[in-house]
């Protein structure tokens, strides 16, 4: 064995190759002399063994340097070679850096050449960030087979329907070939029942031909249970801090350098190798870090530079309870430097004064007023008492601009963290459906569908595992229990560990030509439109938007362009009883731009009743019918 005569500093190492940095462990080939850089952290052990177990079988000793990295570096080295671990000579383990397992969370890791996939998309730079319609899909639910490939013969109907970014739900390794995806044990692999990483950059690089971005869901703050091998490695973990799921990661104790750089590298593997546009980082709000340089502060310094060295841009959006604009804000400013982070406060707001019986999941919600303050301000709950937290939360981020904030009526949570599943088409009727619809497309925020949205999907998302351990599928399905019980909900969960419960799960792609589907499509496919081609619709400064209640159930959402001779007055009535209001006579030449209640977007035609504007000299008048939304445009 040669002993590495490179140094890893600050980021990482140059090497040959199409690579540009690499991270500081894990197995990395360099193409072009059939050589494989080995590294493992463990700054605690003494002893690291490398077992070669495929095509050959070989060990190797692995020497330690000062920062607690073993190392070895071997020349005849193939890509596929399988290989392991062994902290002091015990039990020969899966690397946790690993970048394929295709035996499984418990096989030997593979060594992948991302050198060798032959990309085609050299001229893509990316969507401005501003112009995004993401979609929300998970791989295994999206289509009959599961996989990246099948997801690839439906891009072009995607991008028909105006959506240009997917974000897959959480894509590394994971116990079986069940999984949401946040009981992943190997951060930088990709599951192998889905395609693995060819699989994964077939699909980015078909998504890249068709004008589409690729956000994919990562997990900072736990592991899963089955198959996490790291604290054999060393102090990856804490009993300092606490979540929901499982051990929370050492990012501020004793040792936490080397898995601060793990995960800060992360991202750049994803960018680099995948080509991958934007990472959406799992509820951070349970990732615990009192360090002078937080891990948030380190993967933004870190990313800027790759784009720098690469020249195109990479987001970083993030899940946050906090209800703080922090998170947004730069780290120069203070900030955690994400460029989005997801607002629950808007579906909220809008899903309990579109279903009444949404009160019992969210207490604190109901009233039209907060609807209003989620489109002026953002936060709806900026300090007030929550009866459900049984204390104060959240703080303003009124004036923060509407682009830093990602949006949606659904999403996997929403959806799947209900005793049935149920989608929103399912809990509501279809005038309310276009009404969702027509909230998120008219805002002053980044919209997101969650995947089958777009044609009114009727299919439940459950919650579904498939961990091999008895014991652990039965803490899971009692865990699950447990949680519903305490939601009030009294019903009894499907049992996440049969695979029926995730056959149900998936979608039917079929529908959407078919019907009310083919009617909702049609619907967002107009909304995303008319959001894409009036600039009205782009603005994203807070201080242009106004809304104005009308009763307890009706709102006026006003919109200008920044020059501010363009407005859209949306009017949304979400009574059952219709609304005569007056068009504000400031404005000149009112033409009506959508109506949710035109004959071609009801269901049932023969009952239309077609609403009447009156729009003449001394005479602005809008008549409302329940349940419906109305756009007026105007140049002053």
């Amino acid at each position: 064995m040669k002993e590495l005569s490179y140094v890893l500093n600050n980021m990482s190492r140059k090497v040959p190759g199409s690579q540009i940095f690499i991270p500081k462990t894990g197995a990395y080939y360099i193409d072009g002399n059939q050589t494989c850089i080995f590294s493992a952290w463990a700054p605690e052990k003494k002893k690291m063994t490398l077992h070669l177990t495929h095509p050959v079988k070989q060990q190797v000793e692995m020497r330690k340097d000062e920062w607690g990295y073993f190392k070895a570096e071997l020349k005849g080295i193939l890509p596929g070679t399988r290989y392991l671990f062994s902290p002091e000579g015990k039990t020969a383990l899966p690397d946790p850096a690993s970048h394929s397992q295709p035996e499984g969370v418990h096989g030997p890791s593979e060594v992948i050449d991302h050198g060798a996939f032959n990309w085609t998309d050299n001229d893509w730079k990316g969507i401005p960030f501003n112009h995004l319609i993401l979609y929300e899909l998970h791989t295994g639910t999206f289509t009959a087979d599961g996989t990246f490939a099948a997801i690839i013969p439906l891009l072009d109907e995607l991008a028909d329907t105006g959506i240009n970014a997917i974000e897959l739900m959480p894509v590394s390794q994971f116990p079986g070939k069940r999984n949401w995806g946040y009981d992943g044990v190997y951060p930088y692999s990709v599951q192998n029942s889905y395609g693995g990483p060819d699989g994964l950059k077939q699909l980015v690089n078909a998504c890249h031909q068709k004008g589409i971005a690729v956000f994919l869901d990562v997990v900072y703050n736990h592991l899963g249970p089955e198959g996490n091998y790291f604290p054999e490695f060393g102090p990856w973990f804490t009993d300092i801090y606490y979540t929901p799921w499982g051990n929370a990661f050492n990012f501020d104790r004793d040792w936490s350098d080397g898995v601060r750089e793990y995960f800060s590298d992360n991202p750049l593997h994803w960018f680099q190798n995948y080509h991958i546009d934007g990472l959406r980082f799992d509820a951070i709000h349970a990732i615990y870090d009192s360090g002078a340089v937080s891990i948030w502060e380190l993967i933004c310094q870190k990313v800027k530079l790759l784009e720098q060295k690469l020249g195109r841009r990479f987001y970083l959006t993030a899940e946050s309870d906090f209800n703080n604009p922090r998170v947004i804000r730069s780290p120069e400013a203070g900030g955690s430097g994400f460029d989005a982070q997801w607002m629950d406060d808007f579906h909220h707001a809008l899903y309990v004064l579109l279903d009444k019986k949404g009160k019992e999941r969210y207490e604190d919600f109901g009233q039209i007023g907060q609807l209003a303050k989620a489109y002026t301000d953002g936060f709806v709950h900026s300090g007030e008492y929550v009866k459900a937290r049984k204390r104060k939360h959240g703080t303003s981020s009124a004036g923060v601009p509407g682009n830093k904030f990602i949006i949606f009526n659904q999403n996997h949570d929403q959806v799947g963290n209900r005793v049935m599943g149920e989608r929103l088409s399912v809990l509501v009727d279809f005038e309310r459906l276009k009404i969702a619809a027509a909230a998120i497309f008219l805002s002053p925020y980044i919209p997101m569908l969650f995947m089958g949205e777009e044609y009114g999907e009727q299919n439940p998302f459950f919650y579904f595992v498939d961990h091999s351990e008895e014991a652990l599928i039965k803490t899971v399905q009692e865990g699950r229990k447990k949680e519903f019980e305490n939601l009030r909900w009294n019903a009894e969960p499907p049992d996440p560990a049969s695979e029926e419960t995730f056959n149900k799960s998936k979608i039917r792609w079929d529908q959407r030509t078919k019907g009310r589907h083919l009617l909702i499509l049609q619907w967002h496919k107009a909304l995303i439109s008319l959001r894409n081609l009036n600039p009205v619709f782009g603005n994203f400064t807070k201080s242009d938007v106004r809304v104005n209640c009308i009763g307890e159930d009706a709102i006026i959402l006003h919109r200008q362009n920044q020059d501010g001779n363009r407005h859209a007055l949306c009017y949304f009535n979400l009574s059952e009883k219709s609304l005569t209001l007056d068009l504000p006579f400031w404005g000149n030449n009112w033409i009506k731009i959508i109506d949710s209640k035109e004959q071609q977007w009801l269901e049932n035609k023969e009952e239309a009743t077609k609403i009447i504007s009156i729009i003449a000299a001394g005479q602005n008048t809008v008549h409302l019918a329940p349940l419906s939304v109305v756009v007026y445009g105007c140049e002053s």
